[in-house]
């Protein structure tokens, strides 16, 4: 089940430059942002980070770090910061109508660019701090259902 209160985005940087989509709906219509979507139901946001970006960029990406967190009192949305490991991008043709690459410093320049995605590398271009995704599990937990970041 799918649902509007959790969110995920990631930055995947892919030799020098950051995977962007170019949005078919919403809000953020024709606009560029960083690929993400919805959690699922008993979705870790690692999980649901690298199902999304593979769903609608067919890149294989891994959580590496939390570069950001956004609340709003109805929802929230987790900003990661991606190992690229394998794929060319394309667009799915439904969620969005175009992938980009271009350069941290292009994106934010841009007037198509949604206004979070633009502070969020903003803050990768300044290398803001970034939670550490941690090997940590505690013996209460296994590491399909837990992770921790920052420790």
């Amino acid at each position: 089940m799918n649902n509007k209160y959790y969110t995920v985005c990631g930055i995947v940087e892919i030799e020098g430059k950051i995977l962007l989509v170019r949005h078919t709906y919403g809000n953020a219509k024709d606009r560029i942002l960083l690929p993400g979507g919805f959690v699922q139901e008993n979705e870790l946001p690692t999980a649901a980070v690298e199902r999304e970006i593979l769903e609608e960029t067919g890149v294989t990406a891994k959580a590496k770090s939390l570069i950001a967190m956004q609340f709003k009192s109805e929802q929230w949305c987790a900003v990661f910061v991606m190992e690229y490991i394998s794929g060319t991008p394309k667009s799915d043709g439904f969620e969005n109508s175009e992938i980009l690459l271009l350069t941290p410093e292009e994106a934010v320049k841009r007037d198509d660019i949604t206004n979070m995605s633009r502070e969020i590398l903003k803050a990768y271009i300044a290398k803001h701090s970034e939670l550490s995704k941690s090997g940590y599990v505690p013996a209460s937990a296994n590491r399909d259902n837990y992770v921790i970041f920052g420790v």
